[in-house]
């Protein structure tokens, strides 16, 4: 299973947007020449690969996908947003820690997994 990806503006919706009504994605929106995303990437990779698929990375390189950057108008690099059901639930920018990348990836996790409980008893017949 892949763990991280790259997306582009042409498979947003399906590899984030859709995609995260299965699991949690993180959003990482990024550009090369930024030093905080160079040092946080490479966390989010071996986080990534670490929890086995209970989240997914799409990484987006802003500098060829500036509408993606606009859509959320991000302000500065890296933003990293959390996505789960289809909609944005968390965010934030810069470098940060492992820890809390952890912490942030735990919320997200637990997020989606109470959707999903939510969403299977609205579902359930009386």
């Amino acid at each position: 299973m892949k763990y991280s990806y790259d997306v582009e503006e042409a498979d947003f919706d399906d590899l984030v947007v859709t995609r995260s009504l299965e699991v949690p994605v993180l959003l990482d929106i990024g550009a090369d020449w930024c030093s905080p995303c160079r040092v946080l990437g490479p966390m989010l990779e071996k986080l990534a690969k670490e929890y086995a698929g209970k989240f997914v990375l799409a990484k987006v390189d802003a500098d060829e996908n500036m509408r993606i950057a606009g859509r959320h108008k991000v302000r500065g690099f890296p933003t990293v947003i959390a996505y789960s059901r289809g909609q944005e639930t968390d965010r934030f920018h810069s470098a940060q820690p492992e820890n809390f990348l952890r912490r942030f990836i735990d919320k997200l996790i637990a997020h989606h997994a109470a959707d999903s409980k939510t969403t299977e008893a609205a579902q359930q017949p009386d």
